[in-house]
């Protein structure tokens, strides 16, 4: 059975994004990490933040995971800051955790985002693609969000969630 695990990478752990995340957790099993309890520096060309607590984290996702979705939500059309320094920090297990780089190859690549309108940005999910594709991951797919202006889910989002979850689980 597939093992999931969904990173969110937002400045609210108890915002939109994590709305729409425990929503979707009622289609699929994933464990939820959140970015905002740890330790993660912005990306450093002498790895001198070695000592955060990024490669313990990458080494836990390649090492337990076989499904990894992204969620964030959408600051100024891209991903959270947070979500973008987990991203430069990939570069660590190319450089010098280079096993680390090498289990994800194989591993399942997902992307969620959450924004304030059902209008989605077509160029959002590029960078979760590209990602995956440099990184050897099978992409499995994306799905953008909202909260309404009544800081609900519409049923027809809910919708979408449950067709997206089984999407990524098969």
């Amino acid at each position: 059975m597939q093992k999931t695990v969904i990173i969110l990478g937002s400045a609210r752990s108890k915002g939109n994004t994590y709305k729409i995340v425990q929503e979707l957790r009622k289609s699929i099993d994933a464990e939820l990490i959140d970015l905002k309890d740890y330790d993660i520096s912005p990306y450093d060309y002498e790895h001198k933040n070695r000592t955060d607590d990024f490669l313990p984290l990458m080494r836990k996702l390649v090492d337990e995971y076989d499904l990894i979705l992204f969620a964030t939500p959408i600051y100024w059309y891209t991903m959270s800051a947070r979500m973008k320094i987990f991203f430069d920090r990939i570069s660590d297990c190319l450089q010098i955790e280079k096993e680390t780089g090498r289990k994800l190859r194989g591993k399942k690549m997902a992307a969620l985002c959450c924004g304030s309108i059902p209008t989605s940005i077509d160029s959002f999910f590029n960078v979760f693609k590209l990602s995956a594709g440099y990184l050897g991951m099978e992409y499995q797919g994306d799905v953008h969000t909202w909260i309404d202006e009544k800081d609900e889910i519409e049923d027809s989002l809910k919708e979408h969630l449950t067709a997206f979850a089984k999407a990524i689980s098969s």
